[in-house]
């Protein structure tokens, strides 16, 4: 995706760290391990690292330019992945180092240093700046609103070590690459694209009442059929088991609908 020429200056990204790739060997390095093409990326690109069993560990958006490699991640797990992806360098010449870029993100057009959000048009664009640069006092977004309409799930909220990114919408979410070779945890996703059919995953669904985070959601035969998650209004994010989410669906005290 191209940059564009002018736009919003827009608002910081709280609760996001930078870190730098350099090294001779990073491209190949990071194109070995992640879920996604980082080489054939003429913009930012959204990834995943793996356990070797195909679950999530972290996911983040990498921006590969001239001199080094940007991986734009969750605040919390920014530790681990440094660490991980240090165990796996060997002697190959990369070096991992936290910067002080600020994440901004905002909506309209991109501007100069900007980025689109390679999961979804509605998600706007992302930049990355020098640490101490100020929004711009723009009106808040409610960005957990666009994530429940568009189904996008969030490190922390519906992602987990539990995850499989199939189930989380990777591929609708342009986060992962089933022609570009092998990676980390590729043998149980490329399984699970060609050999199965999903049977659970994240969804939207209509909620009337107060419905609570977390609440697990039963089916009218008493079963749960998954877990409600990010609430936006009356509507939510929900992980199913989808052949027991039929008919009335609960979670607490509030109703449940699922157009699946």
């Amino acid at each position: 995706m191209e940059q564009a020429k002018q736009g919003s200056a827009g608002e910081r990204h709280e609760g996001r760290v930078v870190l730098r790739l350099t090294g001779a060997d990073r491209v190949e390095f990071l194109q070995g391990l992640v879920t996604n093409d980082v080489k054939r990326s003429a913009g930012l690109t959204y990834a995943a690292l793996l356990t070797p069993q195909g679950k999530y560990m972290a996911d983040f958006f990498v921006l590969v330019r001239a001199e080094d490699i940007l991986i734009d991640v969750n605040a919390d797990l920014a530790q681990m992945l440094a660490q991980r992806l240090s165990m796996y360098k060997l002697r190959k010449d990369v070096q991992i180092e936290v910067t002080d870029l600020a994440v901004f993100r905002g909506l309209g057009e991109v501007p100069e240093d900007g980025w689109n959000d390679p999961r979804d048009t509605a998600l706007g664009w992302r930049a990355y700046r020098p640490d101490g640069t100020a929004s711009a006092g723009e009106p808040a977004i409610d960005w957990d609103a666009i994530r429940v309409e568009r189904t996008v799930p969030e490190t922390g909220r519906e992602l987990d070590g539990e995850t499989y990114i199939l189930e989380a919408g990777f591929e609708r979410l342009h986060g992962v690459d089933f022609r570009k070779g092998c990676y980390v945890g590729q043998e149980v996703t490329a399984r699970m694209k060609h050999k199965t059919e999903l049977r659970k995953g994240f969804v939207t669904v209509e909620v009337e009442g107060d419905a609570t985070p977390g609440s697990d959601i039963v089916n009218e035969d008493g079963k749960v059929a998954g877990r409600l998650h990010t609430v936006a209004g009356d509507r939510a994010l929900a992980y199913l088991r989808f052949d027991w989410a039929k008919g009335p669906l609960t979670a607490g005290d509030a109703l449940v609908r699922w157009n699946g």
